[in-house]
């Protein structure tokens, strides 16, 4: 059975698709990947599609689960690479990948998912928001 390797780096796991997707193939990556979260209490997942010329309705559903699934297992998910056709086709079939957040390429990807797993920015935003309203103030 083809399987699309799930690589654990820290608290996060990275999915690079290089395979084209078909719709077996991303309901096995769909399983795997929300046992392996299960099973090593990630914080977050990045899936890099670089590779993918296409993603249909289908898979685009399948992203958008994910998502959801790592959510409720207390895990952030960014999707990076998206090619330019790939966007035009999920915008033109209405998919709004609700949950999903994107970078455009992986260093981006692990920035915003470090950046949204970090308990310190919650309280450097507020300390930058209060510094804020202490200088609208005076």
């Amino acid at each position: 059975m083809e399987r699309i390797p799930i690589l654990q780096m820290g608290n996060f796991l990275i999915v690079t698709i290089q395979v084209d997707m078909h719709d077996q193939l991303a309901m096995t990556l769909q399983d795997d990947l929300t046992n392996r979260i299960s099973q090593t209490s990630a914080h977050g997942v990045l899936i890099d599609i670089s590779a993918l010329e296409i993603v249909d309705s289908f898979i685009g559903r399948v992203l958008g689960n994910i998502a959801k699934m790592a959510q409720v297992l207390d895990a952030k998910t960014v999707v990076v690479g998206m090619q330019p056709a790939v966007a035009i086709t999920l915008v033109e079939l209405g998919l709004s990948l609700t949950g999903i957040r994107t970078a455009l390429n992986v260093e981006k990807g692990m920035a915003l998912l470090q950046a949204s797993t970090d308990p310190t920015t919650d309280s450097q935003v507020t300390a930058t928001k209060g510094h804020l309203d202490d200088n609208a103030e005076a």
